[in-house]
């Protein structure tokens, strides 16, 4: 379908079963053009959306499976939710078969799956990032030797795992024993990055890419850290909201120019040019930005609450994205500053999580409230919940739900939203209460 110069596509399939796919699958079946939003695998909750269907029997880490259910559904576009299915090569499967596919390749994902590719990426690149030191797996010796000299000078050393590990590969250590723990553990595994500690607020850039253009999501801020007030282990993310006081959406070209198109530059100059989502995860420092992380998909819980604040329809940039078009999509949209149009005021989201969540979560506990919480106006986006034989939902995962308000400012997205989620109760239920709230800068690090 063609609108004004604007091709949306008609159907289109979202890889993945989370909360961020809940969003993507809300967002995009409610847009004008779009018969329906198929999810593989989705989720029972995900599927209640209005024009939405799930194949619950689709593996997304099946490469072959995926491409034959586009192929066999007529889909025009594949949106990929999770890293996983990007670092096996979905996205190159799905391409090699003419289907338009949102989501890079697997050797454009390495800036997300392998930490020590990101810091190669953007040394080349110029952009700034914390000062690190790549330490092979087993040389449990030379990562403590940089990690008693970045806390000697800094304060504070981040010991991350350097491929994927669901947002839980980090350990921010104040004092030596802390690091060497966390040293430990991660080094048995893999090849480890050793980063000095950047003290900061953050915040997530999420920009849609083409392989060359860059198109600016609404800028937000992800709590990682378990407990109120920045304490505890980090996790996949208890909250987020958007905008931030501290950081304007208007300066998001600004940021592109110094993260992100230079990132794209590397990518494209080294065969690998990246088409999807290109997460830039921001220390916000006395001396300015300074790149985190980057992820090679939307931000999850972020995802949660940029795409409630979206103007425009997501479907047809998406796809243009995906054909190396952005601008093509921009046009009828009228933009001129590198930002997706939004809405006035604020979304802000709640996770509530699961008993002994990150480490072992429980399974199986009855969830109370769904429909009171979503009476208040708030969203309710599934990330890990299964139907009972009663119809009603238990847990199944680790972070069940996130709970998003909206509002004028965020002060009310978060009254909405604390509303909603007070509604909401299953035995074991972990959440934090300070989302939104301007708290202390911390020792804060995205995995």
């Amino acid at each position: 379908m063609s609108s004004a110069g604007l091709v949306m596509p008609t159907r289109i399939l979202v890889v993945g079963g989370g909360g961020r796919e809940h969003a993507l699958a809300w967002k995009l079946a409610a847009e004008p053009g779009v018969n329906e939003v198929i999810v593989a695998p989705g989720s029972y909750a995900i599927a209640t959306e209005p024009r939405v269907r799930r194949l619950p029997a689709v593996d997304p880490l099946d490469v072959a499976d995926v491409v034959a259910v586009a192929r066999h559904e007529a889909v025009e576009l594949v949106v990929i939710g999770p890293e996983a299915p990007l670092a096996l090569g979905v996205a190159d499967a799905l391409a090699e078969a003419g289907i338009a596919v949102f989501g890079p390749t697997a050797g454009a994902a390495r800036i997300e799956t392998s930490k020590a590719f990101c810091h190669e990426i953007a040394a080349a690149a110029g952009v700034p990032m914390a000062r690190s030191a790549i330490v092979e797996r087993g040389d449990a010796s030379t990562a403590r030797a940089f990690a008693r000299a970045m806390l000697a000078e800094s304060g504070g050393v981040v010991v991350k795992v350097d491929g994927l590990a669901a947002g839980k590969g980090v350990t921010i250590a104040a004092t030596l024993d802390e690091a060497e723990a966390g040293i430990e553990v991660a080094i048995a595994e893999g090849p480890v990055v050793i980063e000095e500690w950047l003290d900061g607020r953050e915040a997530s850039l999420i920009a849609i890419c083409d392989g060359r253009g860059a198109l600016a999501l609404p800028i937000a801020r992800d709590h990682k850290r378990l407990a109120d007030f920045d304490r505890g282990p980090n996790t996949g993310g208890m909250g987020a909201y958007s905008p931030l006081p501290d950081l304007s959406d208007d300066g998001a070209d600004e940021l592109l120019d110094r993260f992100h198109r230079p990132i794209l530059a590397e990518l494209a100059r080294r065969k690998t040019p990246f088409r999807g989502a290109l997460y830039a995860g921001l220390m916000l420092t006395d001396r300015g930005p300074v790149l985190l992380e980057c992820n090679a998909r939307f931000g999850d819980p972020e995802a949660q609450v940029i795409l409630p604040r979206l103007a425009a329809p997501l479907g047809p940039v998406l796809l243009a994205a995906a054909k190396g078009r952005l601008r093509e999509a921009t046009r009828p949209l009228r933009i001129t500053d590198s930002r997706f149009p939004t809405l006035p005021g604020a979304s802000l989201g709640v996770v509530l999580a699961a008993a002994g969540y990150p480490d072992a979560p429980r399974a199986g506990d009855a969830i109370e409230g769904l429909h009171a919480a979503r009476t208040t106006g708030a969203l309710v986006f599934h990330a890990a919940s299964a139907r009972d034989e009663d119809g009603g939902f238990r847990t199944a995962g680790g972070r069940i739900l996130t709970i998003v308000g909206r509002g004028a400012d965020v002060a009310a997205a978060r009254m909405q939203a604390e509303t909603a989620a007070n509604l909401v109760s299953f035995d074991g239920l972990h959440r934090r209460h300070d989302i939104g709230l301007d708290v202390p800068a911390g020792m804060v690090a995205s995995a």
